[in-house]
């Protein structure tokens, strides 16, 4: 098959969050059971700096209509492996940005007319480079009008771009909602602003276009397509995804087992395995050391890795001050986000300085590390459309604690409720769930040899993309053989 993907990051390009290890993952093991990947990427600030931008091949000058003006940008083409390229949208206005998305705590205030732009560039290139995709596989708000004006460009020339066209919801909570004034950087008919398509309460949601327009819809988890059907988790949009209910799937995200692998990777202090644990012991030592905590083997050690948001339930764990000062106990944090979360955690840290470190910046080292030399990995989140770090901790023989949510729930095994296959402890999504599941950490952590059991148990699962690469793979086909149900212009 000819696959299309279409996204707003991806390894090793770019990348904000997970969504970057997600696609990079599932481009490269698709590509390697021998289709044919062409993905597309906004040809960022950083992505042009990189070593990799100086072997791109310019393809096209465009102008692409957004609005009342008439905008030229350029795509580039980029191989990185047999059976993969990448093409490059380039708009130094739109694109040569320090950020992404935006700056720290906001968003850029014409992200519309930026991913706008962004999709009409793929299409246009789509067209001009002959591609006639089998499938065009989009992520995300940033992506989701290509559907739209996919569509759009083949009723209007009769021009197939792809034969079919999945939309994969990463995270709900973004939609790509602005402000009803945008709609006319789109040039879309004026029918398109409407209850059945962009329409969002006078607003215009991009999320909103792509579901309605896409053959089929997938999200990440099993679960996490279950709760988006209810109001309490549906954003809105859960009218929408039950009338789509026939054409939406749920495929569980992997993670790249070769990276993430604890006996093979470079950027943690000792490696290790199932077999020989003594590494881990030795990463726990290197994290106290580098966030200067006091501590050794038998101090329990609480690690984060995150976006600081109300999603990921920060403010749960910023009640949590009676245990961290009752309990000797160490946590460490490594995020960014909310600013009113931050200073939480600055004044948290200020009250238990010798309990609590805090580092604001991504760090892939320390990332690494924190995961590799914790005891502990503490998930309380809302809501999770998968989540990757519980599945990253059990490949490194950390416990994860997590909330009963999305992919939570389909990756995590509680240890109580399942003795012989229990993975790590799952809780309430609530100040008092996360508290209980502390307290059953500290009693599994005195039971040494249950803890190493888990962890054995945990380092064992196989979350590898190759899974995941042949679930999509079938998906592809069986939509490719279907009927679509999705709007038409």
């Amino acid at each position: 098959m000819k696959i299309v993907h279409v996204s707003s990051e991806q390894v090793p390009l770019i990348k904000t969050g997970g969504l970057a290890d997600v696609m990079g993952a599932l481009v490269r093991h698709t590509a390697s059971r021998g289709h044919d990947v062409i993905c597309f990427l906004p040809l960022y600030r950083v992505i042009q700096e990189s070593e990799a931008f100086k072997k791109a091949q310019k393809l096209h000058s465009l102008a692409i209509t957004v609005g009342d003006e008439s905008l030229v940008g350029e795509v580039y083409r980029l191989k990185l492996a047999k059976h993969l390229d990448i093409y490059l949208v380039g708009r130094d206005e739109f694109f040569d940005r320090t950020f992404p998305y935006g700056p720290k705590h906001r968003d850029y205030s014409d992200n519309d007319a930026r991913f706008i732009f962004f999709c009409k560039a793929v299409v246009d290139t789509l067209v001009l480079e002959n591609i006639h995709a089998d499938i065009l596989h989009c992520h995300d708000w940033q992506t989701a009008l290509v559907p739209v004006f996919s569509r759009v460009e083949e009723a209007q020339t009769g021009i197939q771009v792809s034969a079919r066209s999945l939309l994969t919801i990463h995270n709900l909570a973004f939609q790509g909602i602005f402000p009803e004034k945008s709609f006319q950087l789109t040039n879309l008919p004026a029918s398109f602003y409407g209850i059945d398509s962009l329409e969002f309460y006078g607003q215009v949601n991009f999320l909103k276009g792509g579901i309605f327009f896409s053959d089929a819809i997938t999200t990440v988890s099993p679960n996490y397509a279950k709760e988006i059907l209810l109001p309490e988790n549906g954003c809105g949009l859960e009218g929408v995804l039950v009338r789509r209910q026939d054409d939406l799937y749920a495929i569980l995200n992997g993670i790249d087992a070769d990276s993430w692998n604890p006996l093979k990777d470079t950027l943690i202090v000792a490696q290790y395995s199932a077999r020989n644990m003594k590494g881990k012991a030795e990463n726990k030592i290197e994290l106290l050391k580098m966030t200067g905590l006091a501590g050794d083997k038998d101090t329990p050690v609480f690690g984060i890795v995150t976006r600081l948001t109300d999603q990921k339930g920060i403010d749960f764990i910023l009640k949590q001050k009676s245990f961290l000062s009752k309990n000797e106990v160490r946590l460490i944090v490594l995020g960014k986000g909310d600013l009113k979360l931050e200073q939480g955690l600055k004044k948290l840290q200020k009250q238990l300085p010798e309990k609590v470190y805090l580092s604001f910046e991504y760090d892939e080292v320390f990332s690494r590390v924190i995961e590799a030399g914790s005891d502990f990995f503490l998930m309380p989140s809302r809501f999770e459309p998968c989540g990757l770090n519980q599945m990253y901790s059990q490949r490194y023989g950390t416990i994860p604690l997590v909330t009963c949510v999305g992919g939570l729930v389909d990756t995590v095994i509680d240890i109580d409720e399942n003795s012989e296959e229990g993975t790590g402890i799952v809780f309430e999504p609530n100040e008092a769930g996360l508290k209980k599941g502390l307290h059953r950490s500290l009693k599994l952590f005195e039971d040494k040899a249950r803890l190493k059991a888990i962890r054995k148990r945990g380092m064992a699962r196989d979350f590898s993309w190759k899974i995941a690469a042949i679930e999509y793979e079938d998906l592809y086909k069986q939509v490719l053989s279907g009927e679509s149900q999705a709007h038409n212009p």
